[in-house]
């Protein structure tokens, strides 16, 4: 392909997922399968790969991720990003519309005056502020509120939020900024905790935090899995072409961003609040946190005359919706024990109603969180729903807190198995480390081992995993292949179909592929997607048994904290007895799937990348040196075969190289030794 014909093939491509980004992500129409999108996508970066000099940085490919930011850059904003004055009831309501009134000079003074302002009424999402400035029609910089004049630049992360436009198309200005909030879907915080609690993480606070969070990671494939969201609600400009804050979001929907079709314009304060009412109800069933809502005048003439206070705007101001509190009895604080062993405190209540459900237990967290708090047994609690599932404990009514109540003391030792709780340092959790002889634990191992995503055997559910359990006729994982039809009938509600389908279940999962197995062991840290990618790089659980940390540390995804967990559960005699019970039983313990490499040019090269290339990205790099059999690593020692520098190398790098004599070599070096397998 020549580079015309490759130029108007990126150009095609472009445009067609810019479309089918469109459509799925703001307008949520999808035309074809996120298969058919995945297929598109993959050859716009075979193309761009293959003719780097013609990647724009507008490209759909950058919203993947995979740029690290080692620290972000503090801008200051052009225009202030200023908060908003806040109010929580109808008479400040009432309040904020006669000041503006007056201020236009549409009121003697009255409150309940007959002239009306048109005001528009938009949710107020609870997320992460941020200004995104376009010119030309795409995307060039990104940057969060910070303390309103200046915040943190953020620009290679927003990119990998697919809602936000890297292109605008129609009729926009040359030069403008528009301002919304990042947030975290429900559906997508739920699946995150869902998964950070298989794999012994603690769980994310809320989808606000989440967001922010998500927001100051340094690699930004890592934002990309997070599938962050945003609604863009406000323009700036010098030559901004409208008359009316609705116009502009009409227009900014135009041109491509995604704008919250709740919006309203409202005739007077008497229509605002009748919005206000509705939306206090119906939040809870948006897919997002909403903590009130914004009034704005939606007049840009009348904004202008109104102007604004040292802090925040005349002619806007923001309803905060009470957050759903009851209060009562504390009856008695007991203790959970997850599957990786984590002791969760809950707080069993007086039933009582909130959110339209009857609670009768909150969680706790953590030992933290108790003593935070000063929560005892016995004291009447305030507890918050809010935009939350899970109803929390916000604070003690200590006016009706007994003299006789004692301090909570955080138990020591494990409720299950009394085995004395372990806190490593900086984990918020105290543990159980009896895996292996605690029930909750070995029947919640059990639970993760068979579910669908792991090895798949449906036939065995919670309530028969406790029955075999308790009949002890499995007290670990590797039992489930020792179970024979003999043991199970006379098990109660164990007929001969239901056992011969339990026992089919189990023969068939010695069919699962290698990344499941690695994922179903349950190895704390280590959730689907880092099992698979550590499966894919290792090939065998041989080889990652045997692996060292550095080794390790080279596996995408695999940071510190992971490789520490493998290194601990492999060096455990228990564990290493339960993986050769499992490959007896005949479990896939190597990958059947082709390594993907072109050639094994590389086979037993290590390198070591350093500094800024001229026609590669350094991920490029590493996934070129994969393809080809080699080996990439994270740190110079004896065993690297070639440094492979940039501009600005390192100079601790050069200098550990050129002492322990590793070869440095240059990009056009590499692609030499790829292209004649010498150099």
């Amino acid at each position: 392909m020549t580079r015309e014909e490759a130029q108007l093939r990126i150009t095609t491509l472009t445009n067609e997922l810019n479309k089918h980004n469109h459509l799925y992500y703001v307008l949520d129409q999808p035309e074809i399968s996120d298969f058919e999108f995945d297929q598109l996508l993959e050859q716009l970066i075979q193309l761009e790969n293959q003719f780097p000099e013609l990647r724009s940085n507008a490209s759909p490919s950058q919203r993947v991720g995979g740029t690290v930011t080692k620290e972000f850059t503090a801008v200051k904003h052009k225009y202030p990003m200023l908060s908003l004055s806040n109010s929580y009831s109808t008479d400040d309501m009432l309040e904020f519309d006669r000041r503006v009134r007056e201020g236009l000079g549409l009121t003697n003074g009255s409150l309940f005056d007959d002239a009306t302002v048109e005001y528009v009424c938009e949710l107020k999402f609870d997320g992460l502020s941020i200004g995104i400035t376009y010119e030309n029609g795409e995307l060039v910089r990104a940057v969060t509120r910070g303390d309103g004049v200046q915040g943190d630049e953020v620009t290679t992360n927003v990119k990998t939020i697919r809602s936000i436009p890297l292109t605008l198309h129609g009729h926009y200005p040359t030069t403008f900024e528009i301002r919304g909030e990042i947030f975290m879907p429900r559906p997508v915080f739920e699946a995150i905790n869902k998964e950070r609690e298989e794999i012994g993480d603690a769980p994310l606070a809320n989808p606000r935090n989440a967001a922010s969070g998500s927001m100051k990671i340094q690699d930004s494939k890592v934002v990309a899995a997070r599938k962050l969201d945003c609604f863009l609600y406000n323009v700036l400009g010098e030559d901004i072409p409208f008359q009316t804050h609705f116009q502009s979001l009409e227009a900014a929907k135009s041109w491509g961003f995604k704008v919250n079709h709740h919006a309203r314009k409202c005739h007077g304060i008497q229509e605002v609040m009748a919005f206000i009412e509705y939306w206090d109800k119906e939040r809870f069933q948006l897919d997002y946190d909403t903590d009130g809502i914004v009034i704005k005048v939606n007049d840009y003439r009348q904004q202008r005359a109104l102007g604004f206070t040292a802090k925040s705007p005349r002619w806007a101001i923001a309803y905060k919706f009470k957050a759903e509190q009851v209060s009562t009895l504390l009856e008695k604080i007991t203790y959970q024990v997850g599957r990786t062993g984590a002791i969760t405190p809950v707080a069993n209540l007086k039933p009582v109603a909130l959110g339209g459900t009857t609670v009768k237990r909150a969680s706790l967290h953590n030992a933290d969180i108790i003593a935070k708090l000063d929560v005892r047994e016995g004291d009447t609690v305030f507890v918050e729903k809010g935009g939350e599932i899970i109803p929390k404990i916000v604070g003690v009514d200590l006016g009706k807190r007994s003299e006789h109540l004692v301090p909570t003391v955080y138990i020591t030792h494990c409720p299950e198995c009394h085995t004395a709780l372990v806190r490593e340092a900086g984990e918020a959790a105290w543990f159980c480390p009896n895996d292996t002889g605690c029930a909750p634990q070995v029947k919640g191992r059990i639970e993760h081992f068979v579910s669908r995503r792991a090895m798949n055997i449906d036939s065995l559910g919670a309530e028969t995993i406790d029955q075999l359990y308790e009949a002890q006729l499995i007290k670990g994982i590797a039992d489930l292949y020792d179970l024979k039809m003999e043991q199970l009938l006379p098990l109660e509600r164990m007929a001969e179909k239901s056992a011969t389908n339990l026992l089919a279940g189990i023969k068939a999962s010695a069919e699962v592929p290698f990344e499941r197995v690695l994922f179903s062991l349950g190895i704390r840290h280590v959730g689907e997607t880092t099992a698979k990618k550590i499966a894919r790089k290792m090939r065998s659980l041989e080889a990652l048994m045997h692996a060292d940390r550095e080794t390790l540390l080279a596996i995408d995804e695999v940071g510190e904290i992971i490789a520490d967990s493998l290194l601990a559960y492999f060096a455990e005699p228990a564990h290493r007895e339960l993986l050769e019970r499992l490959k007896a039983a005949g479990l896939k313990f190597e990958t059947e799937a082709p390594a993907g490499g072109t050639s094994e040019k590389l086979k037993g090269l290590t390198f070591v990348i350093s500094g800024v290339f001229e026609r590669h990205s350094r991920d490029q790099l590493k996934e070129m040196i994969e393809l080809h059999g080699g080996k990439n690593s994270g740190s110079i020692s004896g065993k690297t075969n070639y440094v492979l520098a940039g501009d600005n190398m390192g100079p601790e790098k050069l200098k550990k190289a050129q002492s322990l004599g590793v070869k440095i070599i240059s990009e056009s070096d590499f692609e030499a030794l790829l292209a004649q397998n010498e150099i």
